[in-house]
């Protein structure tokens, strides 16, 4: 479906389906896995990075920054898997000011049984309507943009820059 906008509309009309796209296809899921009896979503975000992490883990301000959480609420994330026992908190030996997320056997265990569910559901809840050409025109020109805000591209322009 094409839809009939000016140019200068663009832009507007493709945030907007981003966020109406992502918000309905991350709902499904997130119903998904809990109907499957897996871990939350915002709990597989966090288990997905630290699987994914070298030894020992991540340090919580690098993990609020992968899963695009606040440091706050990746803290209060992490401290309620460390209830259930998924992970673990261990303050650093060398800079006591830092402290690590750590996977455990049982979140890697609970990351695995969320894993087919998880990839289910983005199959069937997003990849699922769209042809190729579309997904590859999705990955290049949202990449572009998470690029740019990396690489500080996108930094608001200072008052005092000449």
């Amino acid at each position: 479906m094409r839809l009939p906008l000016r140019t200068d509309d663009l832009g507007i009309e493709a945030w907007r389906s981003v966020l109406l796209a992502s918000n309905a296809a991350l709902r499904a899921i997130e119903a998904e896995l809990d109907r499957a009896g897996t871990v939350p979503l915002t709990w597989y975000d966090v288990l997905l990075e630290l699987q994914a992490a070298e030894a020992p883990g991540l340090r919580m301000r690098d993990l609020a920054d992968r899963v695009v959480l606040s440091r706050t609420r990746v803290s209060r994330l992490v401290d309620e898997m460390a209830a259930d026992g998924l992970v673990r908190k261990e303050t650093d030996g060398n800079d006591r000011r830092v402290v690590w997320a750590v996977l455990t056997d049982a979140g890697r265990t609970a990351f695995r049984r969320a894993v087919p569910v998880y990839l289910g559901g983005i199959e069937k809840h997003f990849a699922a309507h769209l042809t190729d050409e579309e997904k590859q025109v999705i990955a290049t020109g949202l990449l572009k943009v998470a690029h740019a805000h990396r690489t500080g591209a996108c930094e608001p322009a200072r008052e005092d820059a000449p």
